[in-house]
């Protein structure tokens, strides 16, 4: 019998889909599901949740939910990580303060001056999981959901020895999005995908073994498709290779669609899948969900019927390729860059194709990215080891240093701007911050 530990299994959408997923490999049907969380209420829900997957399958897992990460983690085969530090009241901050300094940040959970103070505030927690992992699970896989990936991947396999990848349904999630566009089957697609977290290439993308970038070209001529992803779709007309994740997200990540406002109302406003595309709207949405999410579970567990059936989210299929059936399993996940992809920073994390087997997990070496979607990678990457290093060491400076070079901030604010508005980050993230002695930069 196999265990598997959910750290933050309050996080209710992740944990019952990665549940029910794993639970569908009959080499893991019987496994034990230890459920950990700091808030009883959402813990409480989601082994309500867990039972009703059980149940409905007439499954022999067995669950066990606590408080205590030490008794999750004990013994555990793998380990799935979907924390939050800190809610929407000190994320707000991540947004509301570069804005009001000119700099429109979309989503604001991977890099640039909100998903750096993002990682200030996650990387001690995550250290502190992994220093368990190494204490009461040592030979675990740690398959890690939480925000910003590269940044937080970066700090746990730079400080630590445990085994793990992070994971982001952006890969195979744009892959069967340009499937539909050219109307192929996603069995008939193959592709090769490279870069970093968020902002990966298709590198190849073929249908039947034919190069169908001419077909995804005609495809967003459609104003129909156009419009569903107008960021995405411009940087692939004007760079040639598509992006991963989503226009709202990728419009932070580069200079071109939000350091003016007419340029956000061209390229941002319509099309980024975060409609009407402006911060207003996500607070909006992401307070709301405090208010409802309650009600939501609620409805869920009042269901007579509930779908069993497999998703696509990497995880599962992990497990089951490496402590499971041993059924091979390849996908993308985040790991340094150690000879992956040669003309990207050595030891950054760098988001590539990952083979699992009984051996574990095997990194596949790519190679170099053509020159100018490097030139973009290596500018966030480089920001990203920088702001790690600042984490790591509680030094503002260099945290600051890191923002600076941000390809969004640096098109919109002077030096001296920047760091007023870090230090005003600080002043609002200082209790969050506790490996910081300093919350100024001088």
């Amino acid at each position: 019998m196999k265990k598997i530990a959910f750290i933050g299994a309050g996080s209710f959408g992740f944990t019952r889909t990665l549940v029910r997923d794993i639970l569908t490999f009959p080499a893991l049907a019987d496994c034990t599901l230890a459920l950990m969380d700091i808030d009883d209420e959402r813990l409480a829900y989601i082994e309500k949740a867990v039972k009703k997957i059980i149940e409905a399958g007439k499954y022999p897992a067995k669950v066990i939910a606590t408080k205590n990460r030490a008794e999750a983690l004990e013994g555990a085969d793998g380990v799935v990580c979907t924390i939050l530090a800190g809610g929407v009241h000190i994320w707000r901050y991540d947004i509301e303060i570069p804005k009001k300094y000119g700099v429109d940040i979309n989503v604001g959970d991977t890099r640039g001056p909100a998903g750096i103070f993002r990682a200030l505030r996650t990387i001690p927690i995550m250290l502190d999981i992994c220093r368990d992992i190494e204490k009461y699970c040592p030979d675990a896989i740690l398959l890690n959901y939480t925000n910003p990936m590269a940044m937080l991947c970066r700090a746990m396999q730079g400080e630590t020895k445990v085994k793990l990848t992070g994971l982001c349904h952006s890969v195979q999630g744009t892959a069967q999005m340009l499937a539909r566009w050219i109307g192929a089957p996603m069995e008939e697609i193959t592709y090769l995908c490279a870069g970093i977290n968020h902002q990966a290439w298709y590198l190849e993308y073929k249908w039947n073994g034919k190069d169908a970038y001419p077909l995804i070209r005609e495809a967003i001529k459609k104003p129909e498709i156009y419009n569903q992803e107008i960021v995405r779709n411009e940087m692939f007309l004007h760079l040639d290779y598509y992006v991963t994740e989503s226009s709202g997200h990728n419009s932070e990540y580069n200079a071109w669609f939000r350091k003016r406002p007419d340029l956000i109302e061209k390229y941002c406003t319509h099309g980024t899948g975060w409609n009407p595309g402006v911060y207003a709207y996500i607070l909006k949405q992401y307070l709301a969900r405090e208010d409802t999410w309650k009600r939501d579970i609620q409805n869920w567990l009042n269901k007579e019927e509930i779908d069993l059936n497999r998703g696509h989210e990497y995880a599962a299929y992990i497990f089951n390729a490496i402590f499971g059936d041993g059924t091979m399993f390849k996908f993308n996940g985040n790991v340094r860059n150690f000879g992956l992809i040669d003309n990207l920073p050595e030891g950054c994390c760098v988001e590539v194709p990952i083979l699992a087997s009984r051996y574990g997990l095997e990194p596949i070496h790519v190679g170099p990215l053509p020159p100018h979607l490097a030139i973009l990678n290596n500018i966030n990457a480089r920001c990203e080891e920088l702001a790690v290093e600042g984490a790591l060491t509680g030094d503002p400076r260099k945290v600051f240093h890191a923002i600076c070079f941000d390809p969004l901030t640096s098109a919109v604010l002077s030096l001296d701007e920047i760091k007023s508005m870090v230090n005003e980050m600080f002043e609002k993230n200082k209790d969050w911050l506790p490996q910081f002695k300093h919350y100024k930069v001088d």
